[in-house]
């Protein structure tokens, strides 16, 4: 069946993101060093408090800037002065506030996609900022829909496809995430590009057990489609 819907990830595949977290994680081990044992892995421990509270605070800057504030208590055992967590809130509200930066070749891309397919934008995170972040980017006009969900599973994928009328057989989905954008996409009969980003948080690492057409960058995309769909 030819390609009729594209599907495309927004972090890291849309525009720059992990490099945020990880220069964040860098000042957090910063400020938190003169408090705890030197021999601490403090980047673990944060990762840690992620993990256990994706669940409740799901994914995206706000969760991120919750756990940190957590896991200075924790790791600290509350010796943390107040002005350290207040200097956490303010390091969320920055991100929060990040220029938009595109990937190399994604404007020009999504343009001539917008052209050829319905695209869609199915991305993780909190929606008023993957919204803020949609809007500052230019990209929204060429959207056909935009879902941001809680997680991205094979039952995800099922209730934005079906919510669209769109059968998996003509739906390509474009990302980073090995995890979260190429495995629950093949697992429903759909189809999925992976494009590699140079940072991936250890939460989006997987391995497919089957052959995934595998990008350099987003300016090939274009050519693969017009390949295989």
């Amino acid at each position: 069946m030819e390609i009729e819907w594209v599907g495309l990830d927004a972090d890291d595949t849309l525009w720059h993101s992990e490099g945020i977290f990880q220069d964040a994680q860098v000042w957090f081990c910063e400020v938190l060093e003169p408090y705890c044992d030197p021999d601490l892995n403090l980047v673990g421990r944060l990762d840690d408090v992620e993990r256990r509270n994706i669940g409740l605070l799901g994914y995206g800057v706000k969760a991120f800037t919750l756990s940190m504030v957590e896991a200075a208590v924790e790791i600290t055992e509350g010796r943390v002065p107040s002005r350290v967590l207040a200097a956490l809130v303010e390091r969320g509200k920055a991100m929060l506030d990040h220029p938009v930066d595109l990937l190399d070749g994604v404007a020009d891309v999504v343009a001539e996609l917008a052209g050829l397919y319905r695209l869609v934008v199915i991305t993780k995170g909190d929606l008023v900022h993957q919204e803020r972040k949609l809007d500052r980017s230019g990209l929204v006009r060429h959207m056909d829909a935009v879902e941001i969900v809680n997680e991205k599973d094979p039952a995800t994928y099922r209730r934005v496809l079906g919510k669209y009328t769109i059968d998996p057989a003509a739906f390509v989905m474009v990302g980073n995430a090995m995890r979260s954008d190429v495995l629950p996409v093949l697992a429903i009969g759909g189809r999925a590009v992976h494009i590699p980003y140079a940072l991936t948080w250890g939460h989006e690492h997987a391995v497919a057990d089957c052959d995934v057409p595998t990008l350099g960058s987003m300016r090939e995309l274009p050519g693969w489609l017009a390949a295989h769909g």
